[in-house]
């Protein structure tokens, strides 16, 4: 019987704290209240105008995947067809373009066979890929990065 008054007792603390919080007026970590719509972003243009003309982007920890370091936007939408990533960082043709081949674990399925081409969970590049863009980070952040991913990339350069 002691433990059941005493459980009762902590579920109704409980239930006050919770609505003393949620009487406090809930922000969201971006500062704006949770039930205003997000506003719209800006459009940034890329860092990088034409393949080939911006230096890679420092990884940030080991396993990152490399941003893409060149605008998209002209770029035809990646489908069962065609990948046109494919034509300059695809194995025919890196070196011929001089551009950086698709890493080794793109040609490798789930069941782990390898494959000449780029294995088809692999196809849609922009699905860990993104477009480098120049823009303050939504919220503040004092991440740091993985130190030796980023002595690995200064000794490449």
């Amino acid at each position: 019987m002691n433990k059941t008054i005493k459980l009762t007792i902590t579920a109704v603390a409980a239930c006050f704290a919770a609505l003393a919080f949620a009487a406090d007026g809930a922000k969201s970590i971006r500062g704006i209240d949770v039930a205003a719509p997000d506003p719209v972003a800006d459009m940034k243009s890329y860092v990088g105008k034409r393949p080939g003309t911006q230096a890679p982007v420092v990884r940030t920890f080991s396993t990152q995947p490399p941003v893409i370091p060149h605008a998209v936007e002209n770029f035809d939408e990646i489908n069962l067809e065609g990948n046109q990533c494919l034509d300059c960082h695809g194995a025919a043709n890196y070196e011929k373009k001089k551009a950086p081949k698709i890493g080794d674990s793109h040609f490798v399925d789930r069941e782990g066979k390898k494959h000449e081409e780029a294995a088809a969970g692999r196809h849609n590049c922009v699905a860990c890929h993104v477009p480098q863009v120049d823009a303050p980070p939504l919220v503040e952040n004092a991440f740091k990065g993985d130190e030796p991913a980023k002595k690995a990339a200064a000794k490449k350069n």
